[in-house]
This record gives structure tokens, C-alpha cells and sequence, in this order.
């Protein structure tokens, strides 16, 4: 048996101010932060011995992930940051509050937004703050891979990809893992592992800075069991085909 541990971050700022994030790279809270020392404990009590991290480019997963190997003192792991395994872009609604955003388009059109499988919102061009381009941290990125708005197939496209060809192989090797992203970026995942439909993936969640332990049969990507570790904000998972 091969184990896979996906973490969403723990609760960010604008988490907590119930705003569209997306590649702006806001910190964690101090309910963040606790979020996150609890998964630790969680951890640590599992006994699991990871063999390598990979997060995003983003400080809230990058400064999570950090925290989770300090709790299981596995300091030493190799760490791969990737921008690749960045949230979902929301485009022009970055930075929105989401009410006021329901208020102003209305719910229906925001929940297409927000949940629908290739509808992306209002994209932002090269001249706006929020585009990736204006941002340091991806200089050495082809500015024609980087998003103005990705609905989560496009979230897909760059995600999925980068786990088959970077990640994936780890795991049928047997090593154990740890990966730290973002709701949408981790929602990907779980459509491929679980084989969830591009209908039904929008009903699948992760909660801020609660563990997901994945069994995997040894030397494949066959799902065999899963569970959250924090079984008091635990939600449900899609069925797969070991269970």
C-alpha cells in the first residue's frame, strides 16, 4: 500500500473576508495557522514517514506545508514548488467580495463561475494588477502559458499534466507523499483519482487545512481508501473503486 496526503491550506486572509483569491498570494490567518498545527498533530499520530512535498507557488500552501513538516520533523524532504499547482485564476472577479459579486451578477451567474466546468469568468489583460504577469515570481514562466482567467477544465489542463509527469511517478514507485495547493487545484486531483465526472467534480471540496489520507494499491494510481484526518470538519468523498 502507497499513501498520498492532499492538503488544502489552511484558512488565508481573504478566506476569511470571503473573497476571490486566485494567484494572489495572501497569507494564512491565526485560524489558519491553528488549522494547520491541529493537521500536524493528526499527522503525527498517523505515524506516516513522507518521502517528498510538492505545493505552489503560493506563500499560504508554501507556508502550510512548511508547518506540516515541522510537525512530523521531516524538515529534510526534497520540496518542489510549482506554479502549475497554483489555485484556479478567477480573472476579473479576483479580489471581489463574494456577496457583493452576487449581488451585482446575480447568483446564478456567479455559481456558473464559480462551479461550472469550463465556463471561466471575465478574463484580466496583461495591464491589470492581477494578471501573472506583473508579478515577479513568474518572470521565467512563458507569458503565454500564464492564465487571465481559467475556469477549472483549464485548471486541468496545467494541473493535471504536471501531476501524470512529475508527481504520478513518485507515487507508483511507492514513495509517500504530501501535497499542499488550493481547493481547485486539489478538486483535479480528486476528479482523477476518484473519477469523478465533469458534472459532479463541482461538488467535491476540501476543507482549509484538514488532511485527506489517500491508500493507493502499491505500484498504481488505484484508489483503495481515503478518509479526512480532522473527522470533526470532515465532508463526504466520491465513491472510488477500491471502496
Amino acid at each position: 500500500m502507497t499513501q498520498l496526503v492532499l492538503v488544502r491550506h489552511g484558512q488565508s486572509q481573504w478566506n476569511l473576508q470571503n473573497r476571490f483569491t486566485g494567484w494572489v498570494d495572501v497569507d494564512l490567518t491565526g485560524e489558519g495557522i491553528a488549522q494547520v498545527k491541529t493537521a500536524g498533530d493528526l499527522l503525527t499520530a498517523e505515524n506516516i514517514t513522507f518521502d517528498a512535498g510538492f505545493t505552489s507557488y503560493l506563500k499560504r500552501a508554501i507556508r502550510t506545508l512548511w508547518l506540516l513538516l515541522e510537525s512530523v520533523d521531516r524538515f529534510h524532504i526534497p520540496v518542489t514548488k510549482d506554479w502549475r499547482l497554483n489555485e484556479r485564476h478567477y480573472g476579473r472577479l479576483t479580489g471581489l467580495n463574494k456577496q457583493e459579486t452576487r449581488d451585482k451578477y446575480g447568483d446564478q451567474q456567479v455559481q456558473v463561475w464559480r462551479r461550472s466546468f469550463d465556463t471561466p469568468p471575465p478574463s484580466v489583460g496583461p495591464d491589470n494588477q492581477f494578471h501573472p504577469a506583473n508579478d515577479a515570481k513568474y518572470r521565467d514562466i512563458d507569458p503565454a502559458l500564464l492564465p487571465g482567467t481559467e475556469s477549472l477544465k483549464l485548471t486541468m489542463e496545467r494541473v493535471l499534466p504536471y501531476f501524470e509527469s512529475d508527481i504520478a511517478p513518485h507515487i507508483v514507485a511507492g514513495r509517500t507523499l504530501i501535497i499542499v495547493a488550493h481547493g481547485n487545484s486539489l478538486r483535479v486531483l480528486m476528479k482523477s483519482l476518484f473519477g469523478v465526472s465533469d458534472t459532479d467534480i463541482a461538488g467535491c471540496e476540501l476543507p482549509t487545512g484538514n488532511p485527506l489520507l489517500i491508500d493507493l494499491e502499491d505500484g498504481t494510481l488505484n484508489v483503495t481508501a481515503a478518509r479526512f484526518l480532522d473527522e470533526s470538519r470532515a465532508i463526504g468523498l466520491p465513491p472510488h473503486p477500491g471502496g
